[in-house]
């Protein structure tokens, strides 16, 4: 079938760039991109650092301006889409309107996981995912002296290292015995909980949250599971996402922990892909299908999805990478460390200048680099390449990794 339509459900990174690489690619079709959101596309990682910092405001935030989206024809409307008519190829928005298609992607990203504790529809209780929630977090934060955060993971750090860096005394409630350990080495975990504890930042590890308490539905504490209350005026909550799939559940697409895609990423229906948060995909470093949370894989993603569609199909095996600033510290990672039976430290902790590499049955499979720029860039070209590094190698006297990195590049 002949694509002249374009339609995107999704307007955050993967929806604006599968839109901007269409373009690039020579698409002169039309597209629409139906996003729930006032305003234009924009970034979201910097809504728990900076924006929340005031170092930029919203208009660094987008992608592009406006008048990018009216030279490049992409018509952007504000809408919540209710259901897909995979037969009518079209999508039903709220209104009762039908938009057409001869090729769908959704893009519909992810929504925070509320946890399900007694008191978490108190005011002052806030997630951080959209430009709104960072809108209605930064007055509250420039008021709080007491703030908690319920999970030590990516989001949940950013904003204790940036609320610690405000003069807010901070809490830092995790069930686990590490932070972000779901994404981590132990030695990057300790190095990361050791840098929160010098700034200031209590972490309460092994603990639950069994209730927020309230006065005139105002936040005013935390219980924990040991029975210990925490003062707060201010709870963020950070323990994960849930993809938004429940367009492609009700139009009878194959989902399971995300849409469900193939190695060129369509969906069951192959007038139909998705991309982004959203997406369970099988990766060559995987033995299992994963789902990314990144804004590598939304852009890699619909870069491939756009190239497909103009005739460029190739299966899909990106590198993930990914990154956090936290303080003084950049976390830059390349690859997956899921299942890894071996790390090797270059640099040390001390010096907060670390990267730890990740082997699996002797072979590397990912590099986190904590303020080691040149590590992580030299990671991603090693990680992309066969055969892939050794522990053996890397334990030999004065390894560097870019210097390897240059060598092995020189000899292909």
């Amino acid at each position: 079938m002949t694509v002249n339509k374009v339609v995107i459900v999704g307007a955050g990174q993967a929806g604006y760039q599968v839109a901007a690489s269409l373009r690039q690619e020579g698409f002169e079709g039309q597209i629409t991109l139906l996003g729930d959101e006032p305003g234009v596309p924009y970034q979201r990682p910097p809504l728990s650092k900076a924006y929340l910092l005031g170092k930029i405001g919203t208009a660094a935030l987008r992608f592009r301006p406006p008048e990018w989206f009216e030279l490049q024809q992409v018509e952007l409307v504000q809408a919540s889409v209710t259901r897909i008519d995979p037969a009518a190829h079209c999508v039903v928005l709220a209104s009762g309107e039908q938009v057409p298609y001869d090729h769908l992607v959704l893009a519909t990203g992810a929504r925070n996981r509320v946890p399900a504790i007694p008191g978490i529809d108190l005011d002052g209780v806030l997630g951080i995912r959209t430009l709104a929630d960072a809108e209605a977090l930064a007055p509250r934060l420039a008021a709080a002296r007491n703030a908690v955060v319920i999970g030590a993971g990516f989001i949940g750090l950013e904003f204790a290292a940036v609320a610690a860096a405000k003069g807010v005394s901070v809490q830092v409630v995790e069930l686990g015995t590490r932070p972000m350990a779901r994404a981590l080495s132990r030695p990057m975990s300790e190095l990361f909980s050791d840098a929160h504890i010098g700034w200031g930042v209590t972490m309460n590890y092994s603990q639950t949250v069994t209730g927020i308490l309230g006065v005139e539905g105002k936040a005013t504490g935390v219980q924990m599971g040991d029975g210990i209350g925490l003062p707060a005026d201010l709870v963020v909550y950070g323990i994960g996402v849930v993809p938004n799939a429940e367009l492609a559940v009700e139009a009878g697409l194959k989902v399971a922990n995300g849409i469900c895609v193939d190695a060129h990423l369509m969906t069951s229906d192959p007038a139909i892909s998705a991309i982004g948060d959203v997406v369970s995909f099988h990766s060559p470093l995987s033995a299992v299908p994963i789902r990314l949370e990144s804004v590598q894989n939304a852009v890699d993603q619909a870069r491939n999805v756009a190239a497909r569609l103009m005739g460029k199909s190739v299966p899909y095996g990106a590198l993930p990478w990914f990154w956090t600033d936290q303080g003084d510290l950049k976390l830059q990672i390349a690859g997956l460390s899921d299942g890894h039976d071996q790390t090797v430290l270059l640099g040390s902790a001390e010096s907060r200048k670390l990267s730890v590499l990740c082997f699996r049955l002797g072979q590397l499979v990912a590099v986190e680099s904590c303020n080691r720029p040149a590590d992580h860039m030299a990671a991603r070209k090693v990680l992309s390449r066969a055969p892939r590094l050794t522990a053996e190698e890397v334990e030999a006297p004065d390894f560097d990794l870019k210097a390897y990195e240059l060598a092995t590049r020189d000899a292909i």
